[in-house]
């Protein structure tokens, strides 16, 4: 096994989520003394009506200040700097993967709750992640 040296955490600010996705990011920190990262997409909300009203883009400001908030939060009780934090708007693959690439990461972890169909095995998210990373990827089975 390689070592790592730079791990992208996706989160969901989800206390029970995040708890068991940092829970395995945490064991590979310490087995390579990598530094970690945590990355959160807030998914696009606003969008136009047919008279070039916005629509929705107050809803998208109120959840990003929201998400910072909680990034914050969550950094600061697993005592990980806020310049090693980032909340941005968009999907949360290409938000994700952006970041990957940024800090170079060497493993990216995120979230699988693999609910149903043809995306039984991973999440869209995962799926997402995993078929576009340009690094080893471990995806996280969430109990739902």
């Amino acid at each position: 096994m390689k070592g790592y040296k730079n791990i992208l955490v996706a989160v969901e600010l989800i206390s029970k989520t995040d708890a068991e996705i940092l829970r395995h990011a945490e064991v590979m920190a310490k087995e390579f003394g990598a530094t970690v990262t945590l990355v959160h997409a807030v998914e696009f909300v606003g969008s136009y009506n047919a008279y070039g009203t916005g629509v929705g883009f107050e809803i998208e400001k109120i959840l990003m200040e929201n998400a910072n908030k909680d990034m914050r939060t969550l950094g600061k009780k697993i005592g990980i700097p806020e310049d090693r934090q980032t909340v941005k708007v968009g999907p949360a693959k290409y938000v994700i993967l952006e970041e990957a690439d940024k800090i170079k990461a060497d493993l990216i972890v995120v979230g699988s709750h693999g609910k149903h169909g043809l995306r039984a095995i991973l999440g869209s998210t995962a799926d997402g992640v995993l078929h576009g990373a340009g690094c080893d990827v471990l995806a996280v089975r969430l109990k739902n």
